[in-house]
């Protein structure tokens, strides 16, 4: 391996522990139980708020986090992202039953913020380093924070037993779990860096755009004014309720589905497969096209949505499983499918306002989810509804992507096309 090669690995290493630090919010499974009956007297929706709402603010961080890397470059804002998230997850472990809502601002707000900007800054920079593997860097970045729901679920159940068990070792856990962001984010933080304006591989020559097509790169302005913005935004929301609502409540319906003794399997499973399905339709993606396989990706979880009630016994882990396998393919592909649309150069910010929909689809999949379990106490089917609005999304989300085309040019002198001599590449 050579020096050319080795240096743009190591933002793509360091990118990857930090990935896997933030999939700590895929195991939020692990916490509910205890929590809605420790702080929010069994109330399922108002305990399920907290990951919902940490969702929803990591879209915030990550256009915030995204318009200040741009200014002070991604080492900065990932070390200060890691700090703020390590500060929530810490002034969360505080909280008490009579005053619940400080979980909401210490582990959703503030935890969230911090999340946003080491997310979507981190993606954004391995992006500028292979523009010639987008969907494949990206798939793996982001699998890393699937991956990361596997590596921490046993590890947090562990916890949580060793800390008092279900329904008191779950806020000193994420003590420990700020403590590990802090470390981790900072050092991790120091080997990331943004590749030399105008980078490109030796060998890799830009795709030339299709006609009428406007290639470059969009500042987030320019995105907002486009129409092709509102649809990519709300397909994302519309696109990953189904896969949000099983990763909020993977265990809870294990156990409704009289699966308590391996009910832990069905976290492990969401968060193997999330993170295996990131790197498949990433890979797939580069081959197939982010369009094409974002609509693939839609008519399974349109499908998979409707089958919750009907399985049972360990069939529900398949069930699981396939959900968060192409949920995890959304995750992978609508960054790609951003920066495709809009350039990779502001796609930190730009790709963090697409979040906005995310988080959205976040706070309401999962109130949604949580309302139904309410109703399903005692029968689990009862909590069906909600996946079919899960599937009836999907299918909305599908015939949004299906119209949506790349912005055009409006005039001939808006031809922006680059020039070879304007790149610089490995062999310079």
């Amino acid at each position: 391996m050579n020096q050319k090669t080795t240096k743009r690995i190591i933002p793509v290493l360091a990118a990857i522990v930090i990935q896997l630090c933030l999939g700590t919010a895929y195991i939020w499974s692990i916490f509910q139980n205890g929590i809605a009956k420790s702080l929010f007297g069994g109330d399922n929706a108002s305990a399920g708020l907290t990951f919902s709402l940490l969702l929803a603010m990591l879209t915030i961080g990550s256009t915030i986090g995204g318009k200040l890397q741009d200014k002070y470059g991604p080492r900065m804002i990932v070390i200060l992202g890691g700090t703020i998230m390590a500060l929530g997850f810490f002034i969360a472990s505080f909280t008490t039953a009579n005053a619940p809502w400080m979980l909401w601002l210490s582990y959703g707000v503030i935890g969230g913020i911090g999340m946003g900007f080491t997310y979507s800054t981190t993606i954004a920079c391995v992006q500028k380093w292979y523009p010639d593997k987008r969907g494949l860097i990206t798939g793996v970045i982001v699998a890393a924070l699937g991956f990361g729901g596997v590596l921490f679920t046993p590890i947090m159940e562990k916890t949580i037993k060793l800390f008092g068990g279900v329904g008191i070792g779950e806020l000193k856990t994420f003590r420990l779990l700020s403590f590990i962001f802090i470390v981790v984010c900072t050092l991790g933080g120091l080997f990331i860096q943004n590749p030399p304006i105008g980078y490109l591989p030796t060998g890799y020559v830009p795709p030339l755009p299709k006609a009428g097509q406007l290639n470059k790169d969009f500042t987030p302005g320019e995105v907002l004014k486009t129409p092709q913005f509102y649809m990519v935004t709300m397909a994302l929301m519309l696109a990953c309720m189904g896969g949000l609502m099983m990763i909020g409540f993977a265990k809870p319906i294990a156990i409704a589905k009289n699966m308590a003794e391996t009910a832990t399997v069905g976290v492990l499973v969401i968060s193997l497969f999330n993170s295996f399905g990131r790197l498949f339709w990433g890979v797939v993606s580069d081959k197939l096209g982010r369009k094409n396989t974002i609509l693939l990706l839609l008519c399974g979880t349109m499908g998979l949505s409707l089958l919750v009630n009907l399985v049972t016994g360990y069939y529900i882990y398949v069930l699981i499983g396939l959900i968060g396998f192409f949920y995890g393919g959304f995750l992978s592909n609508f960054p790609s499918f951003t920066a495709d649309m809009f350039g990779t150069k502001y796609n930190a910010t730009n790709y963090g306002m697409v979040l906005v929909g995310f988080g959205i689809g976040a706070v309401v999949s999962t109130y949604i989810a949580g309302y139904y379990k309410n109703l399903a106490a005692t029968d689990i089917n009862l909590m069906f509804p909600a996946f079919i609005i899960a599937s009836v999304a999907a299918a909305i989300s599908l015939v949004l992507i299906a119209f949506v085309k790349h912005p055009k040019e409006k005039t001939v002198n808006e031809d922006v096309k680059m020039t070879n001599s304007e790149f610089v590449t490995d062999s310079n």
